[in-house]
Protein backbone atom coordinates (compact mmCIF):
# COMPACT_ATOMS: atom_id res chain seq x y z
CA UNK A 1 0.00 0.00 0.00
CA UNK A 2 0.98 3.44 -1.23
CA UNK A 3 2.47 4.75 2.62
CA UNK A 4 2.01 9.11 3.47
CA UNK A 5 5.18 9.48 3.57
CA UNK A 6 5.91 7.79 0.30
CA UNK A 7 3.15 10.35 -1.18
CA UNK A 8 4.53 13.39 0.43
CA UNK A 9 8.03 12.09 -0.72
CA UNK A 10 6.48 12.32 -4.29
CA UNK A 11 4.86 15.36 -3.74
CA UNK A 12 8.23 16.93 -2.46
CA UNK A 13 10.13 15.91 -5.43
CA UNK A 14 7.74 17.54 -7.72
CA UNK A 15 7.36 20.88 -6.11
CA UNK A 16 11.79 20.89 -5.82
CA UNK A 17 11.71 19.88 -9.28
CA UNK A 18 8.84 22.11 -10.38
CA UNK A 19 9.21 25.11 -8.71
CA UNK A 20 13.04 25.36 -9.65
CA UNK A 21 12.55 25.15 -13.14
CA UNK A 22 10.97 28.95 -14.01
CA UNK A 23 14.17 29.74 -11.71
CA UNK A 24 16.67 28.05 -13.67
CA UNK A 25 15.19 29.57 -16.37
CA UNK A 26 15.89 32.88 -15.38
CA UNK A 27 19.13 31.84 -14.12
CA UNK A 28 20.51 30.94 -17.54
CA UNK A 29 19.86 34.65 -18.99
CA UNK A 30 22.66 35.74 -20.33
CA UNK A 31 24.46 32.86 -21.19
CA UNK A 32 24.27 33.39 -25.19
CA UNK A 33 26.73 36.13 -24.69
CA UNK A 34 29.05 33.96 -23.17
CA UNK A 35 32.07 33.61 -25.14
CA UNK A 36 35.22 31.26 -24.95
CA UNK A 37 38.74 31.14 -26.74
CA UNK A 38 37.05 29.63 -30.05
CA UNK A 39 37.20 26.43 -29.33
CA UNK A 40 34.30 24.34 -28.45
CA UNK A 41 35.99 23.24 -25.19
CA UNK A 42 36.85 26.49 -24.35
CA UNK A 43 33.41 27.85 -24.83
CA UNK A 44 31.86 24.74 -22.85
CA UNK A 45 34.19 25.61 -20.10
CA UNK A 46 33.39 29.77 -20.25
CA UNK A 47 29.64 28.50 -20.09
CA UNK A 48 29.90 25.79 -17.08
CA UNK A 49 31.80 28.84 -15.41
CA UNK A 50 29.04 31.45 -16.16
CA UNK A 51 26.20 28.69 -14.75
CA UNK A 52 28.08 27.78 -11.71
CA UNK A 53 29.68 31.27 -10.51
CA UNK A 54 25.76 32.72 -10.89
CA UNK A 55 23.93 32.25 -7.66
CA UNK A 56 20.43 32.50 -9.82
CA UNK A 57 21.40 29.49 -11.35
CA UNK A 58 23.41 27.62 -8.81
CA UNK A 59 20.64 27.81 -5.83
CA UNK A 60 18.01 26.57 -8.18
CA UNK A 61 20.40 23.75 -9.65
CA UNK A 62 21.10 22.28 -6.35
CA UNK A 63 17.52 22.63 -5.00
CA UNK A 64 16.50 20.62 -8.08
CA UNK A 65 19.12 18.03 -7.36
CA UNK A 66 18.11 17.51 -4.22
CA UNK A 67 14.41 16.97 -6.02
CA UNK A 68 16.34 14.22 -7.76
CA UNK A 69 18.13 13.07 -4.43
CA UNK A 70 14.35 12.53 -2.98
CA UNK A 71 13.20 10.73 -6.00
CA UNK A 72 15.84 8.35 -5.73
CA UNK A 73 15.47 7.45 -2.51
CA UNK A 74 11.68 7.27 -2.96
CA UNK A 75 12.01 4.89 -5.48
CA UNK A 76 13.25 2.39 -3.43
CA UNK A 77 10.28 2.00 -1.18
CA UNK A 78 7.46 3.07 -3.88
CA UNK A 79 6.10 1.37 -7.05
CA UNK A 80 7.33 2.11 -9.88
CA UNK A 81 3.95 2.55 -11.75
CA UNK A 82 2.89 5.71 -9.32
CA UNK A 83 6.33 7.04 -9.02
CA UNK A 84 6.83 8.20 -12.16
CA UNK A 85 3.75 9.44 -13.29
CA UNK A 86 2.97 11.42 -9.83
CA UNK A 87 6.32 13.22 -10.16
CA UNK A 88 6.59 13.84 -13.44
CA UNK A 89 2.62 15.01 -13.56
CA UNK A 90 3.17 17.47 -10.51
CA UNK A 91 6.34 18.59 -11.44
CA UNK A 92 4.32 19.95 -14.54
CA UNK A 93 1.49 21.47 -12.47
CA UNK A 94 4.31 23.50 -10.37
CA UNK A 95 6.22 24.58 -13.00
CA UNK A 96 3.79 25.82 -14.19
CA UNK A 97 1.85 27.51 -10.95
CA UNK A 98 5.61 28.44 -10.26
CA UNK A 99 6.07 30.30 -13.89
CA UNK A 100 2.71 32.48 -13.64
CA UNK A 101 3.73 33.36 -10.05
CA UNK A 102 6.70 34.51 -11.51
CA UNK A 103 4.73 36.72 -13.92
CA UNK A 104 5.23 33.96 -16.85
CA UNK A 105 2.60 33.17 -19.63
CA UNK A 106 0.02 30.96 -18.55
CA UNK A 107 -1.37 29.71 -22.04
CA UNK A 108 -4.71 30.05 -21.05
CA UNK A 109 -7.95 27.09 -21.06
CA UNK A 110 -6.06 24.83 -22.38
CA UNK A 111 -2.88 24.81 -19.97
CA UNK A 112 -5.84 25.01 -17.26
CA UNK A 113 -7.50 22.21 -18.85
CA UNK A 114 -3.92 19.73 -19.05
CA UNK A 115 -3.82 20.63 -15.11
CA UNK A 116 -6.88 19.40 -14.30
CA UNK A 117 -6.63 16.25 -16.64
CA UNK A 118 -3.30 15.89 -14.69
CA UNK A 119 -4.69 16.08 -11.14
CA UNK A 120 -7.50 13.58 -12.40
CA UNK A 121 -5.09 11.10 -13.76
CA UNK A 122 -2.72 11.00 -10.52
CA UNK A 123 -6.02 10.60 -8.57
CA UNK A 124 -6.89 7.43 -10.31
CA UNK A 125 -3.45 6.26 -10.41
CA UNK A 126 -3.17 6.69 -6.34
CA UNK A 127 -6.89 4.99 -6.07
CA UNK A 128 -5.62 3.13 -8.02
CA UNK A 129 -2.23 1.83 -6.38
CA UNK A 130 -4.38 1.82 -2.90
CA UNK A 131 -7.06 -0.76 -4.06
CA UNK A 132 -4.72 -3.18 -5.77
CA UNK A 133 -2.88 -3.05 -2.54
CA UNK A 134 -5.58 -4.00 -0.60
CA UNK A 135 -7.30 -6.42 -2.66
CA UNK A 136 -3.82 -8.24 -2.83
CA UNK A 137 -3.92 -8.84 0.83
CA UNK A 138 -2.97 -11.99 2.21
CA UNK A 139 -4.90 -14.57 0.82
CA UNK A 140 -7.01 -17.83 2.45
CA UNK A 141 -7.77 -20.95 0.94
CA UNK A 142 -10.45 -23.13 1.79
CA UNK A 143 -9.58 -27.18 1.67
CA UNK A 144 -12.79 -29.17 1.39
Amino acid sequence: MVSLGELLSLLLVSVLWGCTNPFLKRGTEGLEHVSGTGTRISQLLAEIKFLFLNLKYLIPFLLNQSGSLVYYLTLATTELSLAVPVANSLTFVCTLLTGKLLGEEFGGKRDVAGMLLTMTGITLCVISSVNDNQNSGPMTQTVQ
